[in-house]
Order: C-alpha cells, then structure tokens, then sequence
C-alpha cells in the first residue's frame, strides 16, 4: 500500500514539473495593425495645425485688403 501511494506521488510529482516546464505558445500574429491611440491621436493634431494655418493665412490675406 504504502509503494502504491509513493508512485502515484511521484508520478503527481513529475508530471506537474513538466507542465510547468513547458514553454507557452507562441502569440498569433495579428492580419491587420490597429488605428488607434496614438496615430488617432496624431492624426487630430495634424488636422488641427492645418485649419490653424489656414486661418491665419486667410486672416492675413483679409488685413492685407483692408489697408
């Protein structure tokens, strides 16, 4: 009885030290990349400094005929 107990022990014991050894797999590589965060964020600010830029060269032109 008490062999019995001991190689089932030890058999628990060596099977639970490979699932710990065992490397984890490999991430799927994601097919697209995704548009958000900071490119958004980007993409905003980009769009922003345009009309800025716009504007103040349309208030130039508009202080340019007023003289």
């Amino acid at each position: 009885m008490k062999y019995r107990i001991l190689f089932t022990l030890t058999l628990i014991i060596s099977f639970l030290t490979e699932l710990v050894m065992a490397q984890p797999a490999l991430p799927a590589s994601p097919s697209q990349a995704p548009i958000d965060g900071g490119l958004g964020l980007l993409a905003a600010a980009g769009g922003a400094y345009a009309i800025k830029k716009l504007r103040d060269k349309k208030k130039k032109q508009d202080e340019g005929l007023d003289l």
